[in-house]
């Protein structure tokens, strides 16, 4: 398949360099085409792999990630452009952290809002999934650096969407049965506020390969 990911952060670039390994066609966009870190993920990843703007990923994906900061995700796929998005699956990956001059972490929004709902409501023809916001990057396409069973969630109003996103994920290496699904958008709201708990608990283990493990009763 061709995806287009939307950022060139951390996040974007370990899910480029996977789909690529995968034998997937990727364009890693920035806001501008000579982004640095796009240019030489492109130059290293071989035919597959293309930089270029925000507006040429979206174009180029037959599935578009959103892998940009929360609070900048709805600019960044403004970029993108909406007519670029539609009637394509939207995997928004973000979470919308806002740190404090002393290092308190918040979100904006939170409670009763989610940024993939935003997105939802501001791309409604966009068919937004959210995924992959719950963990580290590096784990989102290696689960075995944490042995055991443990979980990832799923969240968006189309099933088909949310169906090819599960196709995904199990190349990535995760077991269907460990793919929860949520339900519709509104339960990003659920989702993104694990992560400042998330980020205690990095600083209680002292790194990122951890997750959720979910148990529940027969």
């Amino acid at each position: 398949m061709r995806f287009g990911i939307i950022g060139t952060g951390t996040v974007g670039r370990t899910l480029a360099a996977k789909l690529v390994a995968l034998g997937h066609e990727v364009t890693l966009g920035s806001r501008t085409k000579d982004n640095t870190a796009a240019v030489s993920w492109a130059d290293q990843s071989g035919p597959n792999g293309h930089a270029g703007t925000f507006a040429d990923a979206a174009d180029f994906g037959e599935v578009v990630i959103n892998a940009t900061a929360g609070t900048v995700s709805l600019s960044a796929l403004r970029l993108a452009g909406a007519e670029r998005l539609a009637g394509k699956v939207l995997i928004d990956v973000s979470n919308p952290l806002v740190f404090s001059p002393t290092g308190e972490v918040s979100l904006e929004p939170v409670n009763t809002d989610s940024v993939g709902e935003q997105i939802q409501r501001e791309f409604p023809e966009a068919r937004v999934v959210k995924a992959l916001n719950t963990l580290s990057a590096p784990l989102m396409v290696d689960p075995g650096r944490v042995p055991g069973p443990h979980q990832l969630f799923v969240a968006g109003e189309d099933p088909e969407a949310k169906a090819l996103v599960r196709g995904v994920l199990e190349q990535f290496g995760w077991p269907g049965d460990q793919v929860v699904d949520l339900g519709g958008i509104s339960a990003a709201r659920g989702t993104e506020m694990l992560m400042p708990f998330w980020l205690r608990l990095m600083g209680h283990f002292g790194h990122t390969d951890f997750n959720y493990s979910i148990r529940s009763a027969d």
